[in-house]
């Protein structure tokens, strides 16, 4: 598999494969920023086949992790230490979560948020064209972190260049920095990650370099993720033990002529227009 720079890591977690075998098996695709946010954002589609021999989740992360913060005994690490350990934490995380293979593409921030940079649209279009996955996780466009934006609209110029054909099924754009609370029930993915919780707990728990650095992303994740499924309904016990919400991104790939600034306003245009429905009804 040619990648664009020579540090890239490709790791296959279990079965003698070659990781062009892993890779083509592969449904449930995640790309994703940074080490650890596929474990946030994605773990629906590593639920969904963990255990399985006919569905197949795979894990590509963009960036090369040096612009963590850190802190206790990572204080002193340089970027070039905290590349390696994110490097090796995301390995661990693949193996746990039985992964059909994981690659690290080891641009820079930098790098990524630049839309014109040939060499990040180049390897996902290979992953992707690879890949053929029915079901894409993404980050969602109104997430606040810069670089989950970054790679948002390089992931969905890669899908738009492939044949009609090759894209796949479902796109979602899906919660990290800034979740999807806000935005209309009806407009919803709904995505059930109450599934196998000591798994879930143990992706996240794995990245010991940002959570014994200072950020608690284990707690923060599971506790986002009660907290949708106790108040996605007022009036009716939970149905899910976890819930993250989604936005749906599939017609922005099969219509390459939408805008993402306008399909992502519509969706604040229509909170807006709801709570002022809202409002007007029940205020004088």
């Amino acid at each position: 598999m040619k990648l664009s720079r020579s540090d890239a890591d490709v790791f296959v977690p279990h079965e003698q494969v070659s990781p062009e075998t892993a890779l083509a098996r592969t449904t449930h695709l995640c790309v994703a920023a940074h080490q650890d946010d596929i474990e946030i954002m994605a773990y629906h589609g590593i639920a969904a086949c963990l255990g399985r021999d006919d569905r197949f989740f795979s894990g590509v992360v963009v960036t090369n992790g040096s612009g963590s913060s850190r802190s206790g005994i990572y204080e002193k690490y340089t970027d070039l230490e905290m590349q390696t350990v994110r490097r090796r934490e995301q390995r661990k995380a693949a193996y746990v979560g039985d992964y059909s293979i994981q690659l690290q593409l080891a641009h820079p921030s930098a790098a990524v948020k630049d839309p014109h940079n040939a060499d990040v649209h180049a390897d996902l279009v290979a992953i992707f064209s690879a890949a053929k996955a029915e079901v894409v996780y993404l980050h969602q466009p109104a997430d606040k972190h810069d670089t989950h934006i970054g790679v948002l609209g390089h992931s969905l110029a890669a899908l738009r260049s492939l044949p009609a054909d090759q894209r796949p099924q479902r796109v979602l754009g899906c919660e990290v920095w800034r979740d999807l609370d806000w935005m209309c029930d009806e407009d919803k993915q709904v995505l059930d990650v109450g599934a196998y919780p000591n798994v879930a707990a143990s992706l996240v728990g794995v990245f010991d370099s940002q959570i014994s650095g200072g950020k608690r992303y284990d707690l923060a994740t599971a506790g986002r993720r009660l907290a949708h499924a106790t108040y996605y309904t007022s009036h009716a016990t939970d149905k899910f033990q976890g819930i993250t919400w989604a936005m749906d991104l599939t017609p922005l790939v099969h219509n390459p002529e939408l805008s993402l600034r306008d399909y992502t306003r519509a969706y604040i245009d229509r909170f807006r227009e709801d709570v002022d429905a809202k409002l007007a009804k029940f205020t004088r």
